[in-house]
């Protein structure tokens, strides 16, 4: 919310500024508010006075008479010359005469010569009476003509200000003609409700971080008198949906400060010195109303790592946008109490001068939530939802393993939905099954198969839950399914009880063996393999190159990370990437032996899984391990994101 009767991000010569605010005091708007209804009237009054002026110094001396008197005084020989345009008429009497309906005297006269007079007995009457006649267009007053002769240039005039102004205007907001200037920057208006840390669960150590940050504007005089300098900067660093926009504002509101928000992208334009002249004006404005807080969302978008080969165009704005967020940082003095608050996916790739002492003293790293965690954040999301009494927030948070705050938030309104459509008026536990169920495998798709291609999947999906339910250690089977779903004829669904951060070889292994259960299946029992084990290959070679290449966890290539995690080029020659390969075709070829081997030995169980699927399509836990006479195992260890085996 920007301020009225102070300066502001953008005065008259600028427009909106490419930042959200929140949290100042004033009327919102970037310049000051224009009364449109006092402006109108203004202007009604000041035309209406022009009118009055002008009809009293060009026609007061008119008098308006009949076309009767006007032939009387022709008759008379009294009227000296008439100017005609038309059938109206204007002119001058030689001595003055008195007009019957008005008593007035007059010389200059004017009227209007009736359609069904006699013209010629009229002109006969003119000639003899000496009447001086000119047919010309009648002579407007002073006022008049000066109106008609300015009115186009006071147009033009004004056209060309308006056009001055508002291209002032998108240049200080970025870019000749509109080029730079941010359509999505809008003010928050100043009833908004703010967020706070109420409004953050799941991330209590992020939380932790920032309490001392949000004492301090609080009762900034409290660390000055012991010398203490608030953090210029703070980094948050984590995966999307974790809620680091959330806790930036969530300080702000609990520090009750201004709080100016901005994505990284909104200042790089084409032409270069727009992104530096924003980044100017939003730390201008927040020392302004210091303390306050300045969020830049998605700062690896303009403070990625400088060097290598020089660019054009946007490079050269981003280095200077860079530049100009480190000079405004380093110009903080510590007292001055405007916090710099950043986030971004990909810490690692930003320039190292952004992120030493001074700048971002510090960087907080924004995590998934644990099951706790999730339990809270569902908490809050289902603080308007009328919840059945049977769910269970624990129950659930437990089933959804590595799902960030979005994701739980679209969790809840997707059962939310649900119920509605289904006419209930709580949401029940079966709502936020289905809803999860629709998130993790996707919407069923109504199609007809062919029976055998319909037993072929069976038997694929089968193999990868008998596998997952006889391997060692690995996550308890939750469903199985041969509805087909998105892209998939049929999913296995494998979720852990308990969050793990940490992956052994064995397990790892078993994920591998696990994912290949459905082409060793196809193998056992039809003896071909089919396009369906599409995305299980895509997991099993991630997995097998990451043990060999990332995680030293082969003895012939060692505790070496040959393949990075960032994208970039693997710095290894060529041998040793066919060392990797080797290794991971190695490993790969093993769990394959070991997933046919347990599947010929368990066959009976194979087939009364197949049988049971055929019969209901779908098994939920309890069904899946009854069918295989297998008793239900929660498993002692798991992963951090729910696994998922599908057929395409």
């Amino acid at each position: 919310m920007e301020r009225s009767g102070a300066p502001q991000a953008s005065d008259n010569r600028k427009g909106k500024p490419p930042w959200r605010s929140e949290g100042l005091p004033g009327t919102p708007g970037g310049r000051p508010k224009i009364n449109w209804w006092r402006f109108a009237a203004t202007l009604v009054i000041v035309y209406a006075a022009f009118f009055v002026v002008s009809s009293f110094v060009d026609s007061g001396s008119v008098e308006t008479i009949s076309y009767t008197e006007f032939t009387k005084q022709v008759n008379a020989k009294n009227v000296k010359d008439i100017y005609a345009e038309g059938l109206s008429v204007e002119g001058d009497l030689r001595s003055a005469a008195k007009n019957p309906e008005s008593s007035e005297s007059y010389t200059k006269f004017a009227t209007e010569i009736p359609a069904f007079a006699n013209t010629d007995q009229l002109d006969r009457q003119l000639a003899a009476g000496q009447v001086e006649i000119t047919s010309k267009p009648i002579t407007r007053g002073f006022f008049s003509n000066l109106l008609l002769s300015l009115l186009p240039v006071l147009l033009l005039a004004g056209l060309w200000i308006w056009i001055m102004r508002r291209g002032a205007s998108m240049m200080g907001g970025g870019g000749l003609g509109g080029l730079g200037k941010s359509k999505a920057a809008k003010p928050v208006e100043a009833g908004q409700v703010r967020v706070t840390f109420d409004d953050v669960a799941g991330i209590d150590e992020v939380e932790n971080e920032l309490v001392e940050i949000v004492d301090y504007l609080k009762d900034p005089d409290k660390y000055r008198r012991l010398g203490a300098k608030l953090p210029k900067g703070v980094l948050l660093a984590g995966p999307p949906g974790t809620g680091k926009t959330l806790l930036a504002r969530a300080v702000a509101g609990e520090a009750k400060v201004p709080y100016f928000s901005a994505s990284a992208s909104e200042f790089i334009e084409m032409i270069v010195g727009v992104g530096a002249s924003r980044v100017r004006d939003l730390f201008e404005e927040a020392r302004k109303v210091a303390p306050s807080i300045v969020f830049i969302d998605e700062i690896d978008a303009i403070g990625r790592a400088r060097g290598g080969a020089g660019g054009l165009g946007g490079h050269d704005e981003r280095e200077q946008t860079l530049n100009q967020i480190l000079t405004e940082m380093d110009g903080f003095s510590g007292a001055e109490g405007v916090i710099v608050i950043g986030a971004t996916n990909r810490p690692e790739i930003l320039d190292p001068a952004l992120l030493r002492p001074g700048r971002f003293d510090r960087t907080v790293q924004v995590g998934l939530p644990d099951a706790a965690g999730r339990t809270a954040i569902l908490a809050v999301h289902t603080r308007g939802v009328p919840l059945d009494p049977e769910v269970s927030l624990d129950q659930l948070a437990k089933t959804t393993p590595g799902m960030t705050g979005a994701d739980l938030a679209n969790l809840v309104n997707e059962a939310a939905l649900l119920a509605a459509k289904r006419g209930k008026e709580r949401v029940a536990t079966a709502d936020f099954t289905d809803a999860l169920e629709k998130l993790q495998l996707g919407a069923a798709r109504s199609i007809v198969m062919p029976e055998d291609e319909r037993t072929r999947t069976a038997f694929h999906e089968a193999g990868h839950a008998l596998l997952g339910m006889l391997q060692p250690g690995a996550d308890p089977v939750r469903k199985i399914s041969i509805i087909p779903r998105g892209r998939a004829l049929g999913v296995t669904l494998s979720t852990p009880d308990s969050d793990r951060y940490a992956y052994d070889e064995q397990y790892l292994r078993g994920r591998i063996t696990g994912a290949l259960g459905g082409m060793a299946a196809e193998q056992v029992v039809f003896g071909v393999i089919t396009t369906g084990a599409e995305n299980d290959l895509e997991q099993v070679t991630m997995i097998a190159r990451g043990m060999v290449g990332r995680w030293g966890m082969s003895e012939k290539i060692g505790p070496l990370t040959i393949l990075p995690n960032d994208g970039q080029q693997p710095q290894a020659s060529p041998v040793t990437l066919a060392m990797v390969d080797e290794e991971a075709r190695r490993i790969v070829d093993e769990c394959y032996e070991r997933a046919v081997q347990v599947l010929g030995e368990n066959r009976d169980k194979l087939d009364a899984i197949v049988e049971a699927l055929l019969e209901h399509e779908t098994l939920d836990e309890a069904g899946a391990y009854a069918a295989a006479g297998l008793p239900s195992q929660t498993a002692a260890t798991a992963g951090s994101r729910p696994r998922e085996f599908s057929e395409n």
